[in-house]
């Protein structure tokens, strides 16, 4: 009887995926900070403004490539309240990140470049390498716009030097095909090879076995770890877990009294690297949410600032979510835990999708006109669902509303059954 081959699975994550883009558009910039947000392209008002201030010369869609570096804004200059969709790698270095406000970062790296967002061009990008992945390995798992998971197990030169052989091969037809490059973690399940995708970027190749558990996967941080967020991990360090290796020494029954029966057992699995989770190539997310829990109840009217920002900032989270992972959502809600730990849920379903922060930050502050406000919160939340992918949208149902964007009511509402 034939034994069953190693499970072998690859995560694939293109290298800084909207600014790359952007490179092959603008190869002056490669390699400089670079931030894209701030709004949407529309037209090319760069080629526009070149030809009022550079009228010596006609410049064209055709001369992108040679336009100066001073002539790109800077993020210096932008005023607004809009937050990065992604930063180039030059950019990072500065501890510039996704979600982070504009504002905020031309502190941090005020010489950085600043463009807005071409997401047609990034969706056409992306559906070009997936479509390569497919020609070579069919099961394919899409995880959003820029990375998937692929299954090796069965595909010619999936089990060659661990995958290496395969990863090789992906990089080159995709670079070939696009002009983008991208980074692959081979390991026997989805968990470790996310992780592995992550040590050798840009352009690198990282396998990991089963053997390579305590050397590769222990000495790393729990953050590491995807789905350990900002509140675990401080729980976890409070107890002196700073790192996988001391999380796998804790007892399952001691993770489970401290963090409930399914996290606390899901814990530990991860921290032994056990993830039977298959490569499903037909998943769709139902909903994307962003919450936070605050340090200290939070009172609707006395803080009505503070939750305000943290209510715009949710906002603005979700939708970059929704704009990385290529959706829009129709039903737009908040989630509120109070002090006496009730929890109220609001939504509302729009005409169209939209995967825009004003508007969505609009229409939850509609939401949150139908809940009583009397007692302190704990705990707010923003979430979009009935998603559907983000190239169906129409032009128009982006379109931000003029409205003033609603904070925290002085006076409570009715209460709703």
């Amino acid at each position: 009887m034939t034994e069953p081959l190693p499970r072998r699975i690859a995560h694939l994550d293109m290298d800084a995926f909207y600014a790359s883009v952007e490179w092959l558009r603008y190869p002056q910039l490669k390699g400089l900070p670079m931030v894209i947000g701030g709004g949407r392209r529309r037209e090319d008002e760069l080629i526009a403004r070149l030809n009022r201030q550079r009228p010596e010369r006609v410049w064209t869609a055709a001369d992108l490539a040679e336009i100066p570096v001073d002539c790109f804004p800077l993020l210096r200059d932008y005023v607004g309240r809009g937050v990065i969709t992604t930063a180039s790698y030059a950019a990072r270095q500065f501890g510039i990140g996704s979600a982070m406000g504009l504002m905020k970062a031309a502190r941090l790296c005020p010489q950085a470049i600043l463009l807005p967002a071409d997401f047609d061009e990034y969706r056409r990008c992306s559906r070009a390498f997936k479509r390569v992945i497919l020609d070579i390995a069919p099961v394919m798992e899409d995880r959003g716009i820029d990375e998937v998971y692929i299954d090796f197990t069965q595909v010619p030169g999936g089990q060659r030097e661990g995958g290496r052989v395969l990863a090789r091969l992906l990089q080159k037809s995709i670079a070939d095909a696009t002009g983008l490059s991208c980074s692959i973690g081979v390991a026997p399940n989805k968990l470790l090879a996310k992780m592995a995708s992550e040590f050798d970027k840009p352009g690198g190749i990282s396998i990991v076995r089963d053997s390579d558990l305590q050397s590769l996967i222990w000495p790393l941080p729990c953050r590491k770890i995807n789905g350990i967020g900002p509140k675990t991990d401080a729980r976890l360090q409070q107890h002196g877990i700073h790192r996988i290796g001391d999380l796998a020494a804790r007892e399952r029954a001691w993770l489970i009294a401290q963090f409930g029966a399914s996290h606390g057992a899901w814990l530990h699995d991860a921290a032994w690297g056990r993830d039977e989770r298959p490569v499903v190539t037909d998943s769709e997310p139902v909903s994307l949410s962003r919450e936070t829990t605050f340090e200290r109840d939070l009172h609707a009217v006395h803080d009505r600032a503070e939750l305000g920002a943290v209510f715009t900032r949710l906002a603005e989270a979700v939708a970059a979510d929704l704009q990385r992972k290529g959706y829009a959502g129709k039903t737009i809600g908040i989630k509120l835990r109070f002090d006496d730990f009730r929890i109220a849920t609001r939504d509302q379903t729009v005409a169209e999708p939209t995967q825009d922060a004003r508007r969505i930050r609009q229409i939850a502050g509609q939401c949150l006109k139908r809940v009583e406000l009397s007692r302190r919160l704990r705990l707010l939340g923003v979430r979009v669902g009935s998603l559907v992918r983000a190239d169906r949208l129409s032009a128009a149902s982006d379109e931000a509303s003029n409205h003033d964007l609603p904070l925290f009511q002085q006076a409570p509402a009715a209460p709703e059954n």
